[in-house]
């Protein structure tokens, strides 16, 4: 069938479905549909260039690259723009700075190593694995220096948990004046984690009995510390080593990190090299100068490590704006510091009436939770926010 042929063939098709239109539907019909041919390239140009089928594309007329092109997978071209971005005014420099994930841009619960936030005190440093070791001493009866291999030796566990800095949101916090999701709330990721559970660390050195306390050291520039209560460390904290199934990336922490489930980004210290077991807190400047909270009555309110339920609708938002009224799957994700997400509602006029939603992914604690509903927009403003509650009954905060 010549080309020419095959244009006349859909022309007809199209002439065809709208004989069924009244006169002036079916003119606005076949111009529509003309115009959207001609700006195709359909109407003076071949089907095999336009795109549609029954086109044969070029990629499809030759040999691909052979395997090992690229040992180390990479997204395609085509996904270039969906990368972790920076607020150029935010600091002064990028060694003690932050880049946010492209929530919008994501499916699924798992964030992709290469998207997940960074947060840096004093900058990346470049640590050799062997080189490296972490030291478990203080109020223990048997300190321990273990190096990268020592430490994977112990029984190893995963676990799929969310990581947040407690500033996320913040940039919004004294009203709208972001551009982007990414921005509002990307200090946000979710990820499987694999290590050794710490508690079987602190077995194994055998703490005192009066041991309250642990402070948690990094080996960067700064020497990023925080004090972590005893209950915590004997529960579900994790010193890992793997990421999604592979090394850590060196910006979250190779080779080696603690992750503290659903509390604050800034507990989970990176490039660990020293756990101090003491019984009391340390006060060491990070967690005076920044992760204190200043009251309104003068006073500060310190350790306030959990992450509260919280959730944000990532399908509309600036990057996924709505083109046109009609149909739309909103979605978004949710999550909590103390457990599992038990549901969520979306409203869609600012809080006056909310409508519940499904999950649409596995619901695990300390996770994030996707959900969505489908909603027909009929063109008209709306206001689109999210309510999520948790296990426990805690309600998330909304604005109106």
């Amino acid at each position: 069938m010549s080309k020419q042929r095959e244009l006349d063939q859909i022309l007809r098709t199209v002439a065809a479905s709208s004989e069924e239109l009244s006169g002036s539907d079916r003119r606005s019909f076949l111009r529509n549909g003309l115009a959207l041919l001609g700006s195709a390239g359909l109407a003076n140009a071949s089907l095999a260039d336009s795109g549609m089928p029954p086109n044969v594309p070029a990629w499809t007329k030759r040999l691909g690259s052979g395997v090992v092109t690229d040992p180390y997978g990479k997204p395609s071209p085509f996904e270039a723009n969906v990368k972790r971005r920076t607020v150029e005014w935010l600091t002064a420099d990028k060694i003690a700075s932050i880049s946010f994930t492209p929530l919008a841009d994501l499916k699924g619960i798992v964030t992709p190593s290469g998207l997940v936030f960074e947060r840096y005190h004093a900058g990346l440093p470049a640590i050799e694995p062997q080189q490296h070791r972490l030291m478990i001493h203080g109020m223990v009866k048997r300190p321990l220096i273990l190096s990268m291999d020592d430490l994977m030796r112990f029984p190893s566990t995963s676990m799929i948990r969310f990581l947040e800095c407690p500033a996320n949101g913040g940039m919004e916090w004294r009203g709208a004046q972001m551009d982007r999701l990414q921005f509002s709330h990307g200090m946000l990721a979710c990820c499987e984690w694999t290590g050794v559970l710490l508690s079987t660390l602190l077995e194994e050195v055998g703490i005192d009995k009066k041991a309250s306390w642990i402070l948690a050291e990094g080996a960067d520039g700064s020497h990023m510390s925080r004090s972590i209560p005893m209950d915590k460390a004997l529960d579900d904290a994790l010193i890992v080593y793997a990421q999604n199934g592979e090394a850590l990336r060196p910006e979250q922490g190779y080779p080696v990190r603690l992750i503290n489930p659903g509390w604050e980004g800034n507990t989970c210290v990176k490039w660990l090299r020293r756990l101090e077991i003491g019984d009391k807190p340390w006060y060491h400047r990070e967690e005076t100068s920044k992760y204190t909270e200043l009251m309104p009555d003068g006073r500060s309110r310190e350790f306030s490590f959990v992450q509260e339920c919280n959730s944000v609708v990532t399908s509309p938002s600036p990057e996924k704006p709505l083109t046109r009224p009609g149909k739309y799957w909103v979605e978004g994700l949710a999550w909590s510091g103390r457990g599992k997400i038990k549901r969520v509602d979306v409203s869609f006029d600012g809080g006056v009436s909310w409508r519940p939603t499904k999950f649409t992914s596995i619901v695990l604690p300390r996770a994030l939770t996707r959900f969505g509903l489908e909603w027909d927009w009929d063109g008209s403003t709306a206001l689109v926010q999210s309510r999520a509650v948790d296990e426990t009954g805690y309600v998330q905060p909304t604005y109106t």
